[in-house]
Protein backbone atom coordinates (compact mmCIF):
# COMPACT_ATOMS: atom_id res chain seq x y z
CA UNK A 1 0.00 0.00 0.00
CA UNK A 2 1.36 3.41 -0.96
CA UNK A 3 1.63 6.27 1.52
CA UNK A 4 -1.07 8.09 -0.43
CA UNK A 5 -3.43 5.10 -0.18
CA UNK A 6 -2.69 4.75 3.53
CA UNK A 7 -3.54 8.39 4.10
CA UNK A 8 -6.73 7.91 2.09
CA UNK A 9 -7.77 5.02 4.34
CA UNK A 10 -7.10 7.24 7.37
CA UNK A 11 -9.29 9.93 5.80
CA UNK A 12 -12.11 7.44 5.28
CA UNK A 13 -11.91 6.42 8.94
CA UNK A 14 -11.81 10.08 9.99
CA UNK A 15 -14.13 12.08 7.69
CA UNK A 16 -13.00 15.31 9.33
CA UNK A 17 -9.59 14.92 7.69
CA UNK A 18 -10.85 14.29 4.15
CA UNK A 19 -11.98 16.75 1.49
CA UNK A 20 -15.60 17.84 1.78
CA UNK A 21 -18.10 16.24 -0.58
CA UNK A 22 -18.42 19.51 -2.49
CA UNK A 23 -14.69 19.43 -3.27
CA UNK A 24 -14.68 15.92 -4.72
CA UNK A 25 -14.74 15.64 -8.51
CA UNK A 26 -15.95 12.93 -10.84
CA UNK A 27 -13.62 11.59 -13.52
CA UNK A 28 -15.44 13.73 -16.09
CA UNK A 29 -14.94 16.87 -14.03
CA UNK A 30 -11.24 16.07 -13.63
CA UNK A 31 -10.91 15.69 -17.39
CA UNK A 32 -12.66 19.03 -17.93
CA UNK A 33 -10.41 20.74 -15.39
CA UNK A 34 -7.18 19.40 -16.93
CA UNK A 35 -8.21 19.45 -20.60
CA UNK A 36 -6.66 22.84 -21.37
CA UNK A 37 -3.23 21.84 -20.04
CA UNK A 38 -3.35 18.23 -21.24
CA UNK A 39 -5.69 18.03 -24.26
CA UNK A 40 -4.81 14.37 -24.96
CA UNK A 41 -5.80 13.23 -21.48
CA UNK A 42 -8.55 10.65 -21.60
CA UNK A 43 -10.76 8.60 -19.33
CA UNK A 44 -8.64 5.55 -20.11
CA UNK A 45 -5.38 7.34 -19.29
CA UNK A 46 -6.70 8.33 -15.87
CA UNK A 47 -7.73 4.74 -15.18
CA UNK A 48 -4.32 3.53 -16.36
CA UNK A 49 -2.55 5.87 -13.92
CA UNK A 50 -4.77 4.55 -11.15
CA UNK A 51 -3.98 0.94 -12.14
CA UNK A 52 -0.29 1.80 -11.95
CA UNK A 53 -0.75 3.03 -8.38
CA UNK A 54 0.20 6.63 -9.14
CA UNK A 55 -3.07 8.11 -7.96
CA UNK A 56 -5.71 6.59 -5.68
CA UNK A 57 -9.09 8.32 -5.91
CA UNK A 58 -11.72 7.43 -3.36
CA UNK A 59 -14.81 5.47 -4.34
CA UNK A 60 -18.46 6.00 -3.64
CA UNK A 61 -20.59 3.12 -2.39
CA UNK A 62 -21.65 2.67 -6.01
CA UNK A 63 -18.04 2.33 -7.10
CA UNK A 64 -17.65 5.71 -8.82
CA UNK A 65 -14.25 7.39 -8.60
CA UNK A 66 -14.06 10.67 -6.71
CA UNK A 67 -10.97 12.87 -6.93
CA UNK A 68 -9.93 15.33 -4.23
CA UNK A 69 -8.13 18.62 -4.99
CA UNK A 70 -4.93 16.86 -3.87
CA UNK A 71 -5.57 14.06 -6.39
CA UNK A 72 -5.97 16.63 -9.17
CA UNK A 73 -2.68 18.34 -8.26
CA UNK A 74 -0.98 14.95 -8.14
CA UNK A 75 -2.30 14.14 -11.60
CA UNK A 76 -1.13 17.52 -12.86
CA UNK A 77 2.35 16.77 -11.52
CA UNK A 78 2.44 13.27 -13.06
CA UNK A 79 1.26 14.45 -16.47
CA UNK A 80 3.67 17.37 -16.42
CA UNK A 81 6.62 15.11 -15.61
CA UNK A 82 5.66 12.88 -18.55
CA UNK A 83 5.07 15.70 -21.01
CA UNK A 84 7.78 18.18 -20.07
CA UNK A 85 10.55 15.89 -18.85
CA UNK A 86 9.83 12.56 -20.64
CA UNK A 87 10.18 10.64 -17.39
CA UNK A 88 9.12 6.96 -17.34
CA UNK A 89 6.47 5.85 -14.88
CA UNK A 90 8.90 3.97 -12.65
CA UNK A 91 10.90 7.18 -12.12
CA UNK A 92 7.73 9.18 -11.50
CA UNK A 93 6.55 6.52 -9.04
CA UNK A 94 9.79 6.80 -7.07
CA UNK A 95 9.56 10.59 -7.05
CA UNK A 96 6.00 10.46 -5.75
CA UNK A 97 7.00 7.95 -3.07
CA UNK A 98 9.58 10.45 -1.79
CA UNK A 99 6.93 13.18 -1.70
CA UNK A 100 4.49 10.86 0.11
CA UNK A 101 7.21 10.13 2.67
CA UNK A 102 7.45 13.83 3.48
CA UNK A 103 10.65 14.49 1.57
CA UNK A 104 11.20 17.29 -0.96
CA UNK A 105 13.03 15.50 -3.79
CA UNK A 106 14.61 17.31 -6.72
CA UNK A 107 13.26 16.57 -10.16
CA UNK A 108 14.91 13.34 -11.42
CA UNK A 109 17.63 14.18 -13.92
CA UNK A 110 17.59 17.91 -13.13
CA UNK A 111 20.92 19.79 -13.26
CA UNK A 112 22.89 19.83 -10.01
CA UNK A 113 23.58 23.59 -10.26
CA UNK A 114 20.31 24.44 -8.54
CA UNK A 115 18.60 25.93 -11.60
CA UNK A 116 15.79 23.39 -11.36
CA UNK A 117 16.49 21.82 -7.97
CA UNK A 118 12.80 21.69 -7.20
CA UNK A 119 9.79 21.37 -9.44
CA UNK A 120 8.09 24.58 -10.45
CA UNK A 121 4.31 24.12 -10.12
CA UNK A 122 3.31 21.71 -12.86
CA UNK A 123 1.82 23.12 -16.03
CA UNK A 124 3.04 26.66 -15.40
CA UNK A 125 3.33 28.79 -18.51
CA UNK A 126 5.42 31.93 -18.94
CA UNK A 127 4.91 35.06 -21.00
CA UNK A 128 7.74 36.20 -23.26
CA UNK A 129 8.94 38.85 -20.81
CA UNK A 130 8.87 36.34 -17.95
CA UNK A 131 10.93 33.85 -19.94
CA UNK A 132 13.55 36.51 -20.68
CA UNK A 133 13.68 37.60 -17.05
CA UNK A 134 13.92 34.05 -15.64
CA UNK A 135 16.55 32.91 -18.14
CA UNK A 136 18.62 36.09 -18.29
CA UNK A 137 18.41 36.00 -22.09
CA UNK A 138 17.97 38.97 -24.37
CA UNK A 139 15.03 39.33 -26.73
CA UNK A 140 17.49 38.97 -29.62
CA UNK A 141 18.76 35.65 -28.28
CA UNK A 142 15.22 34.28 -27.99
CA UNK A 143 14.51 35.41 -31.57
CA UNK A 144 17.72 33.74 -32.77
CA UNK A 145 16.75 30.53 -30.95
CA UNK A 146 13.36 30.57 -32.66
CA UNK A 147 14.96 31.24 -36.06
CA UNK A 148 17.32 28.30 -35.52
CA UNK A 149 14.32 26.05 -34.64
CA UNK A 150 15.72 25.40 -31.18
CA UNK A 151 12.65 26.91 -29.49
CA UNK A 152 9.22 26.85 -31.10
CA UNK A 153 7.47 30.24 -31.42
CA UNK A 154 4.60 30.64 -28.96
CA UNK A 155 2.58 33.18 -27.02
CA UNK A 156 3.41 31.39 -23.78
CA UNK A 157 6.34 29.11 -22.98
CA UNK A 158 6.96 26.17 -20.67
CA UNK A 159 9.82 25.48 -18.30
CA UNK A 160 11.91 23.82 -21.02
CA UNK A 161 12.20 27.13 -22.88
CA UNK A 162 13.73 28.74 -19.80
CA UNK A 163 16.19 25.87 -19.34
CA UNK A 164 17.23 26.00 -23.01
CA UNK A 165 17.64 29.77 -22.95
CA UNK A 166 19.84 29.56 -19.85
CA UNK A 167 22.08 27.14 -21.72
CA UNK A 168 22.13 29.41 -24.76
CA UNK A 169 23.15 32.35 -22.58
CA UNK A 170 26.08 30.31 -21.23
CA UNK A 171 27.05 29.08 -24.72
CA UNK A 172 26.93 32.59 -26.15
CA UNK A 173 29.62 33.61 -23.67
CA UNK A 174 31.83 30.95 -25.29
CA UNK A 175 31.06 32.20 -28.78
CA UNK A 176 28.46 29.56 -29.65
CA UNK A 177 25.34 31.12 -31.18
CA UNK A 178 21.93 29.54 -31.84
CA UNK A 179 22.72 29.52 -35.59
CA UNK A 180 25.57 27.11 -34.84
CA UNK A 181 23.04 24.66 -33.41
CA UNK A 182 20.68 24.41 -36.37
CA UNK A 183 21.75 20.81 -36.93
CA UNK A 184 20.41 19.83 -33.52
CA UNK A 185 16.83 20.09 -34.77
CA UNK A 186 17.54 17.65 -37.61
CA UNK A 187 19.28 15.30 -35.16
CA UNK A 188 16.30 15.45 -32.79
CA UNK A 189 13.88 14.71 -35.63
CA UNK A 190 15.97 11.69 -36.67
CA UNK A 191 15.86 10.40 -33.11
CA UNK A 192 12.09 10.86 -32.98
CA UNK A 193 11.74 8.89 -36.24
CA UNK A 194 13.88 6.13 -34.76
CA UNK A 195 11.75 6.03 -31.61
CA UNK A 196 8.54 5.97 -33.68
CA UNK A 197 9.88 2.99 -35.66
CA UNK A 198 10.79 1.15 -32.47
CA UNK A 199 7.30 1.73 -31.03
CA UNK A 200 5.41 0.91 -34.21
CA UNK A 201 4.26 -2.57 -33.06
CA UNK A 202 2.72 -1.03 -29.92
CA UNK A 203 1.47 2.14 -31.61
CA UNK A 204 -0.56 0.05 -34.07
CA UNK A 205 -2.74 -1.15 -31.22
CA UNK A 206 -5.63 1.18 -30.56
CA UNK A 207 -6.37 0.40 -26.90
CA UNK A 208 -5.61 2.97 -24.20
CA UNK A 209 -3.17 0.73 -22.32
CA UNK A 210 -1.02 0.36 -25.45
CA UNK A 211 -1.03 4.11 -26.07
CA UNK A 212 0.00 4.72 -22.47
CA UNK A 213 2.73 2.08 -22.74
CA UNK A 214 4.00 3.67 -25.95
CA UNK A 215 4.16 7.06 -24.22
CA UNK A 216 6.12 5.55 -21.32
CA UNK A 217 8.53 3.67 -23.60
CA UNK A 218 9.17 6.75 -25.73
CA UNK A 219 10.40 8.57 -22.64
CA UNK A 220 12.59 5.65 -21.63
CA UNK A 221 14.14 5.35 -25.10
CA UNK A 222 14.76 9.10 -25.25
CA UNK A 223 16.49 8.89 -21.88
CA UNK A 224 18.77 6.08 -23.05
CA UNK A 225 19.65 8.01 -26.20
CA UNK A 226 20.58 10.98 -24.00
CA UNK A 227 22.97 8.73 -22.05
CA UNK A 228 24.67 7.54 -25.24
CA UNK A 229 24.89 11.05 -26.70
CA UNK A 230 26.45 12.40 -23.50
CA UNK A 231 28.95 9.54 -23.44
CA UNK A 232 29.99 10.18 -27.04
CA UNK A 233 30.51 13.88 -26.33
CA UNK A 234 32.57 13.13 -23.22
CA UNK A 235 34.67 10.64 -25.17
CA UNK A 236 35.31 13.16 -27.95
CA UNK A 237 36.23 15.83 -25.42
CA UNK A 238 38.64 13.42 -23.81
CA UNK A 239 40.48 13.03 -27.10
CA UNK A 240 40.67 16.81 -27.48
CA UNK A 241 42.29 17.29 -24.09
CA UNK A 242 44.57 14.23 -24.09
Amino acid sequence: MTAQAARRNDDERDPGRSASASQLLSIGQVLARLAKEFPELSNSKLRFLEEQGLVSPSRTKSGYRKFSPQDVERLRLILSMQRDHYLPLKVIRGHLADIDAGRAPALPGAPSNGQLSTIIPAGRRYRREDVLRESGASAALLSDAISASIIAPADNYGEDAITVLRSLVALKKCGIEPRHLRGYRATAEREVSMIESALLPIARRKDAASRARAAELSGEIAGQLDVIRASLVRSALGRLTS
